[in-house]
């Protein structure tokens, strides 16, 4: 795991800094759109941000209890500067994350990515995450997951970890 950051809850001032590097973390996609202000503003006791030697952002992850069934929690969006990237900045984030689901009475992470995100499903897989299967769910990009499940054109992959 990693030891060379540090970590720390975020604040709404952080916002700026934040969303300014998803799309360029995220290989350019338009990512911004998914984390509006309100995130850093409502969710921040069950959220976690990284900051490296220098104090520069390294990672974040942005996550809530879920109000109508107290055994989930779900990751909204986790994300680490590629040049962070296979330090365990990442699980170290995660494993935070963990810890304040397991606190609030929590049994299980959900986290959802776009099964094209090859990066993003081997990382979810190496932290014990597994994708749903059954029914509704189809083989896309060689991992099972849900076409249209978000805004009925774009594909998911729904992935659980028990805590």
């Amino acid at each position: 795991m990693t030891t060379a950051h540090q970590f720390r809850r975020p604040t709404e001032a952080d916002y700026p800094q934040v969303v300014r590097v998803i799309d360029d973390w995220w290989g350019d996609r338009r990512m911004d759109v998914l984390l509006p202000r309100l995130w850093l503003q409502h969710f921040t006791g069950t959220s976690w941000l990284a900051e490296d030697a220098d104090g520069r952002l390294a990672g974040f992850l942005v996550g809530f209890m879920s109000p109508d069934d107290p055994e989930t929690a779900y990751c909204h969006m986790i994300a680490t500067n590629p040049n962070h990237r296979r330090s365990g900045l990442g699980g170290a984030l995660y494993e935070r994350f963990f810890d304040d689901a397991r606190r609030h009475g929590a049994s299980q992470v959900i986290a959802i990515t776009w099964p094209g995100n090859r990066i993003s499903i081997g990382f979810h897989r190496a932290l014990g995450f597994l994708p749903a299967t059954g029914d509704g769910t189809q083989n896309l990009y060689g991992t099972p997951a849900y076409p249209g499940y978000d805004f009925e054109r774009e594909d998911r992959v729904v992935f659980k970890r028990d805590l």
